[in-house]
C-alpha cells in the first residue's frame, strides 16, 4: 500500500505514510477535526507550560496512546526523551519512540515486520517526525 504526501502530492511508501500519520496526529488539537471530535494528540496543549515530572510523564502518555490509538501500523513500545536539560528549558528537546511496524495494521493484520525507532522534535514550533 502507498500513500500520498500531503505538502508535495507525490505517491510515498506505506512506512512514509505512516510516518505521516503520526505527525499529522501530533500536530492536531483534539475538537478540531469538524467530522471526527475525538481525533488529535492532546499534546499541543500542554507545550508551553512549565516542565514537571508529572507534566512529562503525562505529554509521554499522550503521545503514546494517541499513536496507539490513530496509527494502527504502529504499537509504541517505549519513549524515551532526547535532550539535555537545557534543551528542555529552551523547548527544543525531542523523543525517541520505539514502535513495532505493522504494514497491514489498518486492515487488522497485527503481524510485526519489524521494529523501528522514530524522533520526534518539538523545536520552532513545529513538530517534526524523523526516522
Amino acid at each position: 500500500m502507498a500513500g500520498i504526501d500531503r505538502v508535495t502530492g507525490r505517491v510515498i511508501s506505506n512506512l512514509d505514510s505512516a510516518f505521516q500519520g503520526v505527525e499529522v496526529t501530533l500536530t492536531t488539537r483534539i475538537s478540531s477535526r469538524v467530522m471526527l471530535r475525538e481525533f488529535g494528540g492532546g499534546v499541543l496543549e500542554l507545550l508551553g507550560r512549565a516542565v514537571t515530572p508529572a507534566l512529562f510523564a503525562a505529554w509521554q502518555q499522550l503521545i503514546g496512546t494517541a499513536i496507539d490509538l490513530w496509527e494502527p501500523r504502529f504499537r509504541v513500545r517505549q519513549i524515551h526523551v532526547m535532550g539535555s536539560v537545557d534543551e528542555l528549558r529552551a523547548g527544543t528537546a525531542g523523543l525517541r519512540i520505539e514502535v513495532d511496524y505493522r504494514p497491514r495494521g489498518h486492515l487488522g493484520d497485527e503481524t510485526v515486520e519489524r521494529s523501528l525507532s522514530l524522533g520526534v522534535n518539538f523545536g520552532s514550533g513545529r513538530v517534526r517526525v524523523i526516522q
